[in-house]
């Protein structure tokens, strides 16, 4: 495999940069549709974006995997953290991140499957329909779905801060890592 396809201690690698655009895209359009849906309730634009939420969640889902299975295999090679606090926090931050990408999809997950309806994200059957209802599998998503979804908006946001921080007011070079080059 070509080096500018893998991390490396500089920058991170072609694929790490189209996983997380692409997650960064699907993360829009997904709160763009809650966030909608909180402002506007039940309309007919509202439904155009909310209609394919939890299709949508499942491949963030699978991407959020793979993107983990990734850096896993390119931990050796990527960039290093900064010494220090401003290294820890954002270790912290990166941990949670990856945490609730993988939690908050699967939550869902589970409630599609204990819901008995059956699931087929873009037509692929994951789970068939039962028609019965599992509580113990809709109870967790029911609860914690949308706080924990919108707490991964907030350390989103801290996350896209903090690349205005690093590029505007320490003028160092941590966000050049991820921007593609044809974009600086």
């Amino acid at each position: 495999m070509a080096t500018g396809w893998l991390d490396s201690g500089q920058r991170y690698g072609v694929v790490t940069r189209a996983l997380h655009w692409a997650m960064a895209g699907i993360f829009l359009w997904q709160f763009l549709g809650m966030g909608l849906r909180v402002a506007l309730g039940r309309t007919p634009l509202v439904t155009f974006f909310v209609s394919s939420h939890a299709a949508v969640g499942a491949l963030l889902f699978v991407l959020a995997l793979t993107r983990i299975l990734w850096g896993l295999a390119n931990r050796s090679r990527r960039p290093a953290y900064e010494p220090g606090l401003l290294g820890t926090l954002a270790r912290a931050g990166h941990a949670g991140l990856y945490a609730l990408m993988v939690i908050v999809p699967a939550l869902a997950l589970l409630r599609a499957w204990g819901s008995g309806r059956g699931f087929e994200p873009f037509g692929i059957p994951v789970f068939t329909a039962t028609g019965q209802q599992i509580a113990w599998a809709t109870a967790p998503a029911n609860a914690v779905h949308g706080v924990l979804a919108w707490t991964l908006l907030l350390l989103i946001g801290g996350h896209a801060f903090m690349v205005l921080i690093h590029y505007y007011l320490l003028r160092d070079d941590t966000a050049q890592r991820m921007i593609p080059r044809a974009a600086r």
